[in-house]
């Protein structure tokens, strides 16, 4: 039988139950178990493809096109298990998937309510993805939201039928709860006591504890936290504040014990552990020289979690080329209201300027000429460049204006009326008036031209990436800008969409219409990002 694992939150949100559910997942994976991972998204959003970045962080895309929740971006990033849509569950699907059954008359005439037909719908689904492979065996359902939002509560009454229908040697409770520092220095345990008594009244009482506290809490803490709460105090855990990288935890929670404990619970004989990549991480962490300054230029730069994977991945970048990475954050919008690009990119910039330039995706006009502009600068400074999605589309745009000599050029997302639609939608997508249907979603195949940087990152001709965008380079305008030299370097499988275009005679410029953060883990970088910051390294000198 599949063993579950419920991972909860209390207090306040924002406690890192997702970094938390990660670590426990990428300790049982080193101990050898198969684990599958589950993100409950309370929102009643059938997914997070509508979504404001400002509201809720990046969009994470899968390989079969799920849009979801940016927790499911950790779990790829900790974890090795295989993601899908079906990881992600939200309210939305939930009673979208619930009325449709009732309209279709499935429930012969009965009162739909919460519980059971809520309910049953939640189990079913958590269920199905421990169905999904059989050789999982440990299937961590993260819950989002905090005990005591409403919105939560038919995932945790879920949780607890489950607990009651297939047994507690099978199902575990962990609990991440705050404690809190006060005055001058001390540590207040009474949140953490309420939020298990509100754990309790959902008829849920935790078997693991996760305290989320500035520093280790000492054994004395620890006990009187086990007294109130009813849970003992070998199975209270500290996930303390790190000085290093999240990517640390998990070896926080080896020490500890945390993974011998869970099992130990679940009736599981232990393995022994395997984490050798998580220590070869750190000591790449700890063994960096030198620095980078990479300028993102973004329209959403107000929320860190709006570029969550393309962060992490230039992170994980530094780690393999062993050099420090410092995010310089520019609103693209900064840059359409100066002429001098120079003053807020280059040296002559009030903080030393940048060594290279990753423009991200994004949708909409805004700030769109200020990317623009940055691209252009790259380029004209031979300073390394990485476009992705949209950054790419802004290369072509910018090679159009500025080296074509086209000074309408632009997409037709954002100008209709061009005479230069050098990025557009497809003939057949024109008039669909359901975006989500015109999407290209997840994973699809590119094939790499010789003797290009895209090619070089990879070692082989084939690449399956992630994809999510609309608009594509526009066919039309091929000749034109190959001959004027821009480098087609990638392309779809029947070579009828670009996905890579290169600058020639320059460090390293490269756009890809694809997302390469989605799948880039601490412990193996992505291929292009590992490329581009070596890039910068050299041309910096380091």
């Amino acid at each position: 039988m599949n063993k579950f694992i419920f991972v909860t939150g209390g207090v306040c949100s924002s406690l890192g139950k997702g970094v938390a559910a990660s670590s426990l997942g990428a300790l049982l994976e080193g101990r050898g178990f198969n684990v599958r991972m589950v993100k409950c998204d309370p929102y009643i959003n059938v997914d997070a493809g509508t979504m404001s970045p400002y509201q809720h962080g990046e969009v994470y895309v899968t390989d079969d096109g799920g849009e979801t929740d940016l927790d499911l971006g950790n779990y790829a990033r900790f974890t090795s298990g295989p993601l899908s849509r079906a990881n992600s569950i939200t309210t939305g699907q939930v009673y979208e998937t619930v009325i449709r059954k009732e309209r279709e008359g499935r429930y012969l005439g009965r009162c739909v309510q919460v519980i059971p037909h809520i309910t049953d719908e939640i189990k079913n689904r958590i269920l199905a993805v421990s169905k999904e492979d059989a050789d999982t065996d440990v299937v961590i359902v993260e819950i989002g939201g905090t005990v005591g939002d409403i919105e939560s509560i038919p995932f945790l009454e879920a949780a607890r039928q489950l607990i009651h229908e297939l047994g507690r040697e099978n199902v575990l409770s962990a609990h991440l709860t705050l404690i809190p520092e006060v005055g001058e220095g001390e540590l207040k345990t009474k949140p953490t006591q309420h939020s298990v008594k509100a754990m309790q009244e959902q008829g849920i009482q935790p078997d693991v504890l996760i305290c989320r506290a500035p520093v280790m809490l000492e054994e004395a803490t620890r006990r009187k936290i086990a007294l109130f709460t009813n849970v003992e105090s070998e199975a209270v855990f500290t996930s303390y504040n790190v000085d290093t990288t999240i990517y640390e935890v998990p070896l926080v929670f080896f020490d500890q014990k945390l993974d011998q404990v869970v099992l130990k619970k679940l009736g599981v004989e232990s393995r022994h552990a395997n984490l050798k990549p998580w220590y070869s991480m750190m000591e790449r962490f700890n063994s960096l020289s030198g620095k980078v300054r990479i300028g993102i230029v973004g329209k959403y730069m107000d929320l860190h979690d709006s570029y969550k994977s393309v962060f992490e991945a230039l992170f994980h970048a530094g780690l393999e080329n062993r050099v420090e990475v410092e995010l310089v954050k520019i609103d693209s919008s900064r840059l359409e209201e100066t002429e001098d690009a120079d003053a807020v990119l280059g040296a002559s910039a009030a903080d030393g300027g940048v060594d290279g330039i990753l423009v991200p995706g994004g949708f909409g006009q805004r700030g769109i000429n200020g990317m623009v502009k940055a691209s252009a600068w790259a380029r004209k400074n031979k300073l390394p460049y990485f476009g992705i999605c949209l950054g790419m589309q802004i290369m072509v745009i910018d090679w159009a204006r500025n080296v074509l000599g086209w000074e309408d050029a632009d997409s037709t997302e954002f100008n209709q009326d061009t005479k230069h639609p050098v990025v557009s939608l497809l003939e057949d997508q024109v008039d669909v008036k359901n975006y989500g249907g015109t999407m290209r979603l997840g994973k699809w195949i590119s094939l790499a031209e010789p003797n290009s940087l895209f090619f070089a990152a990879y070692k082989e001709k084939t690449v399956s990436e992630r994809h999510r965008h609309r608009y594509e380079f526009a066919n039309t305008f091929r000749k034109e800008m190959t001959d004027a030299g821009l480098q087609l370097t990638g392309f779809t499988e029947d070579k009828s969409l670009v996905e890579a275009v290169e600058w020639s005679d320059h460090p390293w410029g490269l756009g890809v219409q694809f997302h390469p953060e989605f799948k880039s883990k601490p412990t193996a970088a992505s291929p292009l990002f590992r490329d581009f910051i070596a890039a910068v390294k050299k041309t910096k000198g380091n």
